[in-house]
């Protein structure tokens, strides 16, 4: 893709660079440090700027930030909060040929972006290349299953979605019309891979390591209700929601295997709902409520040979379920619209930032 020499930035005029590393943040005062000095050691080989898209962190995250020579943006209302939001900021606000999303509580690897680069200059048909994740959370139960997890969009090859980060070609994020759904709670990324790929783009992950990702230390049932809280589990009826009426519904539905999961739950629930009202006596009626009710978990805990892995599992299912429901209920605002948000600051000589 050709660039001009200058591209408006934040209503500024900003040098265009090869890299943006766009780091999305809300609170993340314990870890932002060596994220930014990660991002940063990151493009000083490849020749970049890092952008900081804060979510309004009540924390020392900005702070701490502002110790570095990076452009540190903000969203101006805080109530527009969401996982989907922090990377488009970050894109309103970059000038990078190429563009690399990466979470407040991550750090870059060593190597990657170079290995990544070559890849995309070598094959004009790939919008974005993604590495291996690498989890360093081992206590937390939904962080080891994920570990545990053989998912196809993981494995190194062509891919339907960049979990986890990915460097992607500006040019073909403009061929999309946005980085990042600002509706989206989560599954920003599989929506991102969808938009492209209904376009003829192909994403590849390579084996390589790309960051190390440490995750919230939250116990797992408080981490839950955190996710309900910020509304996170909704994200799966917001994308579905956004879908509706577009090309890539049928790529959007038939690429998620959980959601046959949560389908299955609701139904689940309909019949345990549907119980009292089955002409039946009470004794029947109390003895196919809680038959049905804990055939899940014992099917769980044979399969994981763990009964508290078992109520874990069931318990998510049950609040990702919910979660579709309300999310497929939620108003969304236009994804293309731009973001409200403040520039905190702005370092001179950007692209040249070395730690």
């Amino acid at each position: 893709m050709e660039l001009s020499s200058t591209q408006e930035v934040s209503g500024q005029t900003a040098r265009a660079c090869r890299v943006s590393v766009i780091i999305k943040a809300l609170n993340e005062e314990s870890g932002i440090v060596e994220t930014l000095e990660s991002a940063l050691r990151a493009v000083s080989r490849v020749g970049g700027e890092v952008v900081l898209a804060d979510s309004c962190s009540t924390d020392r995250t900005v702070e701490l930030a502002m110790q570095y020579p990076v452009r540190i943006v903000q969203l101006a209302h805080p109530n527009e909060r969401c996982c989907g939001v922090g990377p488009q900021l970050g894109y309103q606000h970059s000038s990078g040929e190429f563009l690399y999303v990466l979470d407040g509580d991550m750090q870059m690897l060593d190597g990657f972006l170079e290995e990544a680069l070559a890849i995309l200059e070598q094959r004009p048909e790939i919008a974005g290349v993604g590495g291996r994740v690498i989890e360093l959370n081992t206590e937390s139960l939904e962080y080891v299953a994920r570990e545990q997890r053989v998912a196809a969009h993981r494995q190194a090859g062509s891919v339907d979605r960049l979990d986890g980060g990915g460097l992607y070609r500006r040019s073909a994020i403009e061929a999309a019309g946005y980085f990042s759904d600002r509706n989206l709670h989560s599954y920003e990324e599989y929506d991102l891979g969808t938009r492209l790929r209904s376009l003829g783009w192909t994403l590849w992950r390579i084996p390589r390591g790309a960051v190390n990702h440490f995750g919230h230390d939250a116990p797992p049932y408080r981490l839950l209700m955190r996710r309900w809280q910020t509304r996170y589990v909704w994200g799966l009826g917001e994308l579905i929601r956004a879908a509706i009426g577009q090309p890539r519904l049928a790529m959007v539905v038939g690429g998620l295997s959980e959601l046959r999961l949560y389908a299955a739950v609701l139904a689940w629930w309909t019949v345990l709902a549907s119980v009292p009202l089955w002409p039946i006596g009470v004794a029947s009626k109390l003895l196919v409520f809680f038959t049905t009710l804990a055939l899940p978990v014992l099917f769980m805990a044979w399969r994981k040979r763990s009964f508290e892995k078992a109520i874990y599992a069931v318990v998510s299912w049950s609040f990702h379920a919910a979660g579709l429901v309300r999310g497929l209920l939620q108003k969304p605002r236009p994804p293309r619209a731009m973001i409200s948000s403040r520039v905190l600051r702005e370092p001179a000589n950007l692209s040249q930032s070395s730690v």
